[in-house]
């Protein structure tokens, strides 16, 4: 079954080599037609404000940021409304592998999955799978 494409993919974390690295994946898989990388939950928050017309089919969230963390990119985005919390698939995507994190990311409706970075070409083609 080929790999679905989305349209696009929004990765939220402040480390440089992490986004690089992934969006190096995403690329040579060829799983999205853009993919846009911001460094922490506020960026992120305004770029969804400023994009509702073409919102991510996939967001994959770091958890430890400056400015706004992961937790409270969740909280301001429980704010949006519902017709465009259903169009995004969030995965939590941290070093942390802490049962405590993983718990709370299961606290949030909006949270689909955790995951420990990196992503490898096999859990991102389980992803796409499983929610595409």
């Amino acid at each position: 079954m080929p790999t679905p494409k989305l349209k696009s993919i929004l990765l939220i974390d402040d480390n440089p080599a992490d986004n690089l690295f992934h969006q190096l994946l995403i690329d040579e898989m060829k799983v999205t037609e853009t993919l846009i990388a911001v460094e922490d939950g506020e960026e992120a928050i305004d770029y969804l404000r400023t994009h509702l017309d073409n919102l991510p089919s996939l967001i994959f969230l770091d958890i430890n940021m400056p400015r706004m963390n992961g937790w409270e990119f969740l909280d301001e985005y429980d704010s949006f409304p519902s017709s465009v919390k259903s169009k995004i698939i969030i995965i939590m995507l941290s070093t942390s592998a802490n049962p405590k994190d993983i718990s709370r990311s299961q606290e949030y409706l909006t949270v689909s999955n955790f995951e420990t970075k990196p992503l490898t070409k096999e859990s991102l083609e389980n992803i796409l799978d499983h929610y595409f």
